[in-house]
């Protein structure tokens, strides 16, 4: 097992180094200069080149990524070129209410999805199984932006019940967790349903209700149990899908995570911001990938990481 752990973890270099320079290459591909933005509109061009020359801007992209790479050795990823303050103190500071949004869409996805996925596939092709599925096909094409403008204007003006922004107490969270979760259960939910009724038609279950067992200790106990590894694998995917997501549904919500700060980045071409806001992200992600492969193990005993 740890030695499985540290193989993924090695792993994890040369993924984030491909996206590192991925990244690298689209930022500075991208239409714009920083420096003017720092100098200021009415500055000349001899204040924005010392501009330049300070943030290290003037320089080949070859040296400006290999002291990029070199300060993230050192456990460096930059200053900020707008609030001149370090990357990685900013993101820490985020990073707690970024982590709190996603676990509770998590919790709404699960919940939902799950819910909704096994009652469809307690009665295949009946009313109840059509209308779950329709349901779950508007969630999926609803984009979240949407659905978090139509939960403020519900909640938050029209019936005053939850406040529209910020990130400082639970109850700020509650909308945004419910637009970000919503989107991601309508999958969960189709994969659910697909994923019972692969395994509720193979002979240990027809043994089970052979046996006498009630149907509700069937479908929970041994035909879930035998359909969670592909459940579980999309709730790892969606992990990632719902962090991508609070980019927008931050902003929305005016909140003060990560997903907002990299929109304030992207608007000042902050490029150590970008950077390491994304290299962070995916670092998170790969991460939850490996937790989720150890899940397999504990879901499934003939798993084994030898």
């Amino acid at each position: 097992m740890l030695g499985y752990i540290a193989k993924r973890l090695l792993q994890m270099i040369p993924t984030l180094i491909g996206v590192s320079i991925l990244c690298f290459i689209i930022i500075h591909s991208v239409p714009g200069d920083p420096a003017n933005l720092i100098a200021g509109v009415d500055a000349t061009a001899e204040e924005i080149q010392i501009v330049k020359e300070r943030l290290g801007l003037d320089r080949p992209l070859y040296e400006q990524y290999g002291s990029y790479v070199m300060g993230l050795l050192q456990g460096d990823m930059g200053k900020s070129l707008r609030s001149d303050r370090p990357v990685a103190e900013e993101l820490l500071t985020r990073f707690p209410s970024t982590i709190m949004l996603t676990m509770l869409s998590v919790v709404v996805m699960v919940l939902v999805g799950l819910f909704a996925g096994i009652m469809s596939a307690i009665r295949p092709n009946s009313m109840r199984d059509n209308a779950t599925m329709m349901v779950s096909l508007f969630g999926i094409s609803m984009p979240v932006f949407w659905s978090g403008i139509m939960l403020i204007l519900v909640f938050s003006y029209y019936l005053q019940w939850l406040p529209s922004g910020g990130s400082t107490q639970l109850k700020h969270y509650i909308l945004p967790a419910i637009a970000l979760g919503l989107s991601s259960s309508a999958v969960l939910a189709r994969l659910t349903r697909s994923s019972i009724l692969e395994v509720i038609h193979q002979d240990f279950i027809r043994t089970a209700r052979a046996k006498g067992v009630r149907e509700k200790l069937i479908i929970y106990k041994h035909t879930l149990k035998n359909a969670l590894i592909p459940i579980i694998t999309i709730v790892g995917l969606e992990f990632g899908h719902l962090l991508g997501g609070a980019v927008l549904t931050e902003t929305v919500f005016s909140m003060n995570g990560i997903g907002r700060y990299i929109i304030q980045s992207i608007q000042f071409r902050d490029y150590p911001a970008i950077q390491g806001s994304i290299l962070f992200v995916a670092a998170i992600f790969v991460i939850v990938n490996l937790v989720v492969d150890l899940c397999y193990g504990a879901v499934d005993p003939r798993i084994r990481y030898d």
